[in-house]
Formats: structure tokens, C-alpha cells, sequence
């Protein structure tokens, strides 16, 4: 068994999945890249430029608990969720499979216009170069009141 490990920023959408205002459907996508992270007299800095190779496609069901609008979102703008979906690197076909690991976390950025959230995800299989793969993926992200989406994924992935 080998593990393949990597990080990446996803850019994209999220939008209402149908008339439910629980439901998002969230699609972004990345580049390949090189990230570097330095800490130094002067503090911590990171760096992510890109590289050669394909993009990665991620798409998503969200489903906030309880609702995005209901009583469930706490006083202080927070939320939790669901989410399965799917991440596809590069064209030939190596898909990977997931689903949240308990339940993620949706609230407030000290943005005014941005919200922020983490959640972490179980690999459930795959196809191609991650047929039977198993594995976890973290993700930590922003969106903004448009939709827009800022997304790091860091995953550990252990294949055959």
C-alpha cells in the first residue's frame, strides 16, 4: 500500500441545489501547483504557484442541517452540514469518491462579505488510479455572498 498525499486551492461556485434552501451544489476546479510554506524570523509565509499538468474538477451535494435559514444556525451565524461528492484529476479518468466525517462547520469570517468553514471528509473509493483507494481529506474554505468559492483541500490517501 502506498499513500499519496496533496494539497491544492479549488476556485468556484456554490449554488442552491432545486427550491431547497438547505441544498447547495458547489463545482470548482484546480490547477496543479506547488505550495510552499516557510517560517522564519519574521513569521510564517506560504506560497502557491502553478506547475505543469492537469486541473482538478471537484463537485459536491451540501446539505445544511436542519436548513441554511432555520433554527439550527446558531445566534452567531453558524451552521453545520453534510456533503458527498466527487474530486476528478486530470483527464484519464482517476476520480475519488467522499463523504463528511461527522458534520462540517459553516459561520462567520472577520469579512464582512465572506463566510468560512471546514469540514472533513472520508475517501470512499474511486476509479482509475484510486480504484479502492481509502483515505482523508481536509478542506477549509471561504465563500463569499455571491457564491463564490476558495477552497484548500490536504489529503492523505492510501491506494494499492
Amino acid at each position: 500500500m502506498r499513500q499519496i498525499i496533496y494539497t491544492m486551492q479549488f476556485n468556484g461556485q456554490v449554488t442552491p441545489l432545486g427550491t431547497s434552501a438547505n441544498v447547495m451544489k458547489a463545482i470548482t476546479t484546480a490547477a496543479s501547483c506547488t505550495r510552499a510554506t516557510v517560517v522564519g524570523q519574521d513569521g510564517l509565509h506560504g506560497t502557491l504557484a502553478p506547475a505543469a499538468g492537469d486541473q482538478a474538477t471537484f463537485e459536491s451535494e451540501v446539505t445544511f442541517l436542519g436548513g441554511f435559514e432555520s433554527s439550527e444556525v446558531t445566534s452567531a451565524g453558524e451552521s453545520g452540514f453534510k456533503e458527498t461528492g466527487t474530486i476528478t484529476f486530470g483527464a484519464g479518468g482517476h476520480r475519488l469518491r467522499f463523504s463528511t466525517i461527522g458534520q462540517g462547520y459553516f459561520g462567520p469570517s472577520p469579512e464582512p462579505n465572506l463566510k468560512q468553514g471546514a469540514v472533513m471528509w472520508q475517501v470512499d473509493g474511486g476509479e482509475g488510479q484510486f480504484e479502492g483507494a481509502r483515505g482523508v481529506i481536509t478542506s477549509n474554505f471561504i465563500v463569499s455572498d455571491a457564491g463564490e468559492v476558495t477552497d484548500h483541500h490536504m489529503g492523505v490517501i492510501f491506494v494499492m
